[in-house]
């Protein structure tokens, strides 16, 4: 039989172990407490995070071009390499694509007049004119002449005549949209009279250097037509073109035989 003593023993044991089972559930709430509040405090954090750097939430940043007024177009020209003429880049924003601009170009083997269509591809023609201005075309020559069944065309707008300089920045392709497919995939038909931008096989490569097709040439869709040539200038391009070319790029491509040099660019007022 157990006696008083025993009985107040197992008491003292009953109790302890409630009081150890108490304290234990009273850490292990205290721990799932801290747990939760440092899970809450992720979850603000992250929501923080989220509401300050989600993109339609974000302010606009300072080189953000402003929408362009009606009429025109904001532009963009990139730095690229070291210009083979001095030049600035010109105006970017608000530039009209409305109407039409008229170029002469007075060269060594005649006059060549052009028409500028800023509808048609307007940053292109905004660095054209901006670079004749300047006066970057001035005495440079036309260093490229193809003859070639299928391309027919007379390349100018490097000063350096080596088909490798540029105005030391680019200008974004503006592709053409009316130009009939050649019946073949991938090309079409750059009409007789066209003035468009060259470019390397990049995208948006374009600098200073156009070329003008005396005839129809088959190319892919790639080049920013911008213009058109008067029919005089037509004339001074077939001579130029009936001389014939040195074939230094193979044959039907290379330098013209009867040298040609732009002496002025004059945009009309």
């Amino acid at each position: 039989m157990a006696t008083n003593e025993m009985r107040r023993e197992a008491a003292k044991r009953k109790l302890a172990s409630q009081q150890k089972r108490r304290a234990e559930r009273a850490r292990r709430q205290k721990r799932v407490a801290v747990i939760s509040s440092a899970a809450a405090v992720v979850v603000v954090v992250v929501a923080v995070v989220l509401l300050t750097t989600a993109p339609w939430k974000s302010e606009p940043v300072a080189s953000q071009q402003a929408a362009a007024p009606p009429g025109t177009v904001n532009c963009q020209y990139p730095a690229d390499g070291t210009a083979a003429k001095p030049a600035n880049p010109p105006q970017a924003d608000a530039v009209s694509n409305q109407g039409t601009v008229p170029v002469s170009l007075t060269t060594s083997a005649g006059a060549i007049g052009l028409t500028l269509n800023r509808a048609e591809a307007p940053c292109t023609v905004n660095s054209f004119t901006s670079l004749a201005s300047q006066g970057y075309f001035n005495d440079t020559p036309c260093h490229r002449l193809t003859t070639s069944e299928g391309l027919k065309v007379l390349q100018c707008g490097d000063p350096s005549g080596q088909g490798t300089g540029g105005p030391g920045y680019t200008i974004a392709d503006e592709p053409p949209a009316k130009l009939a497919p050649a019946g073949q995939t991938g090309v079409v038909i750059y009409p007789r009279g066209t003035v468009a931008m060259a470019k390397t096989s990049a995208p948006n490569s374009g600098g200073s250097q156009f070329f003008l097709v005396y005839a129809d040439s088959t190319l892919p869709p790639d080049y920013t037509v911008f213009g058109t040539i008067d029919e005089a200038g037509l004339a001074t391009i077939d001579k130029i073109a009936a001389a014939g070319t040195d074939d230094s790029n193979g044959t039907g491509d290379g330098k013209p035989k009867t040298p040609v040099t732009i002496q002025t660019a004059t945009v009309a007022a």
